[in-house]
């Protein structure tokens, strides 16, 4: 088996979660070079994987303006920094694996999936619920016909409220013009995944909804920019900062936090950091909740929901069929197949997959199939290549154009808006 090469670009929790595969398959995948401009991150990576420092750079573009080094880079910068290293890792030769969303800009997205067709070169996106056990699964149950022909799927990303209030208030998705709209950061998976089940392409899309709760207006009585001000509700808010980040537990998303987990380090980022403000008190403005109608081909239809105001962190869906209708809950490992007329159940169950890191285990199986794809050494299609995954980013930027226009999008429409735009220089 051919051992490929990759270096890595922006060594985030994500970065270093995907390479975790390097160091438990050494046979099959070796890091070569890493680019990350904070020097604790790139320090720390590099020693992880015993990286020479003339392999370790501060900026893609030095890593880019050295000789060809690897077969493959693993792109895991924030969303507005995915555009300009993706089209010269292409450029480069590099075979290419780029975290969601591809980009914030639906024209960026276009023009980087025509790149990466032009230059005849591996470009996948880090779908990873395609991967998992359950939701390969509910694909596989529907091409058998286990619930006849598929009419209507409902869908919930549960985000949690926590989980809201870490990474879409406080942390570093909690701004659109910073980011990315909440519905393509935090759900371009489901988008993709929906499209990948109903297996025909979107015709129409329609979205509502608003940031509702996490706001000024909100706030407890008295309540102070920063929680370690004096809260006069410290002990019964939700979302003391304290509580979350100044536990025994230092895993995500307390290590998110600082790259330095000790007490002081940690109680100092939350007196002068994001995660140490008041929820109600920041300068947040996504949403909270959000509903997405989708029409597809052939006549499919689907009602996604994603809201912050759910304990679990959970995805739970129902797929309607004419001869019955499955039942899943992803966190549970359980899938209920119930057949109509005779009123048989049908039950799945999975084991432990990975858990929250590794999305149900698909972080891992991405990893796999994106090394298999390169060493074809040849133009595949994988599972989420780019010609998969620019509909369903197109699809999450109609949702958000409805959303704040109080329109239903046609997508055909809508693409073509963006596909006659010049590329940049």
């Amino acid at each position: 088996m051919k051992k490929v090469k990759v270096a890595l670009i922006g060594a985030g929790l994500r970065g270093i979660n995907y390479l975790e595969y390097a160091l438990s398959h050494p046979h099959e995948l070796e890091v070569v070079a890493v680019a990350e401009p904070v020097k604790e991150r790139r320090e720390s990576f590099q020693a992880r994987h015993g990286l020479e420092d003339s392999m370790c750079f501060e900026h893609w573009d030095d890593l880019f303006q050295a000789p060809k080094m690897a077969d493959a880079v693993l792109i895991c910068t924030q969303d507005q920094q995915h555009f300009e290293p993706t089209m010269q890792a292409l450029q480069a030769g590099y075979h290419v694996l780029l975290e969601k969303p591809m980009s914030p800009d639906p024209g960026e997205c276009i023009r980087m999936g025509e790149m990466a067709s032009q230059a005849g070169l591996v470009f996948s996106i880090c779908h990873v619920l395609r991967y998992t056990p359950f939701f390969q699964t509910l694909k596989s149950l529907l091409a058998e016909g286990a619930i006849g022909r598929l009419m209507s799927i409902q869908h919930n990303e549960n985000v949690g409220y926590w989980h809201q209030a870490h990474s879409f208030v406080r942390g570093n998705w909690r701004r659109k013009e910073d980011s990315s709209p909440m519905i393509l950061a935090k759900s371009c998976h489901d988008l993709d995944i929906l499209l990948w089940l109903a297996g025909a392409d979107c015709v129409k899309v329609s979205s509502f909804g608003t940031l509702s709760h996490f706001t000024a207006s909100e706030a407890p009585e008295g309540a102070p920019l920063r929680c370690l001000d004096g809260c006069p509700v410290a002990d019964e808010c939700l979302y003391y900062a304290p509580d979350q980040y100044l536990t025994d537990n230092t895993n995500w998303p307390t290590s998110a936090i600082s790259d330095d987990m000790s007490y002081e380090a940690r109680y100092k980022a939350l007196q002068e950091g994001p995660y140490g403000r008041c929820v109600y008190h920041c300068d947040n403005d996504v949403v909270d909740h959000q509903v997405v109608n989708l029409e597809f081909e052939g006549g499919i239809t689907a009602a996604f929901t994603m809201s912050a105001f759910t304990r679990d962190v959970s995805r739970t869906i129902k797929l309607m069929g004419t001869t019955g209708e499955i039942r899943g809950a992803m966190e549970k490992n359980e899938i209920e197949i119930i057949h109509f007329g005779s009123g048989k159940v049908e039950r799945i169950t999975f084991g432990d997959m990975g858990g929250h890191v590794g999305h149900g285990g698909g972080d891992m199986k991405l990893m796999s199939d994106f090394l298999k794809l390169v060493r074809a050494d040849a133009k595949a299609q994988g599972l989420t290549s780019a010609d998969h995954s620019v509909q369903s980013h197109l699809m999450a930027f109609a949702a958000e154009e409805s959303r704040i226009a109080g329109e239903i999008i046609r997508l055909k429409e809508f693409e073509q808006r963006y596909a006659v735009r010049e590329p940049s220089v």
